[in-house]
């Protein structure tokens, strides 16, 4: 391996439904800055994935989440941006846990703020490994819910 060269990691991003509406914040970053994303972050060590959606939605939203399960893994490399990564994402889904919670933004310097989008009407531009699977005709619903 090259001295310097940068080690792909695992991020857990979580499509935390809401009826027909799924939960984006407009992010800030040296990657994907003004783009909007899904809630999640990085796979601590021994973390299980459910773990640490859980988590990082509660960190980034304030909102506690249930009945997370695994939908899809993705590849995503960026070599375009100020600071090239590599990152392997681990796409979740949830429901909120008490439908009455509102998102809060609980990290003011990484995000502008949460909101709830219309899976068929979503805001631009979308980060791009989201902006993918949009794209591709991915739906993050359970069958026939959209």
């Amino acid at each position: 391996m090259e001295g310097n060269a940068p080690v792909p990691r695992v991020a857990v991003v979580v499509f935390v439904i809401n009826g027909k509406t799924v939960l984006l914040g407009k992010r800030r970053s040296t990657i994907g800055d003004s783009r909007y994303a899904l809630p999640g972050g990085h796979l601590e060590f021994g973390e299980s994935f459910e773990e640490c959606a859980a988590r990082e939605v509660k960190e980034e939203t304030g909102i506690e989440i249930e009945k997370i399960e695994f939908l899809t893994v993705t590849n995503n490399v960026f070599l375009q941006e100020p600071k090239p990564s590599h990152y392997v994402t681990i796409f979740e889904r949830a429901v909120l846990k008490d439908p009455l919670q509102s998102p809060q933004n609980m990290e003011p310097t990484k995000c502008h703020g949460w909101d709830w989008y219309d899976w068929n009407h979503l805001p631009e531009p979308l980060f791009g490994p989201l902006e993918t699977m949009v794209k591709s005709g991915f739906n993050p619903f359970p069958l026939g819910e959209t």
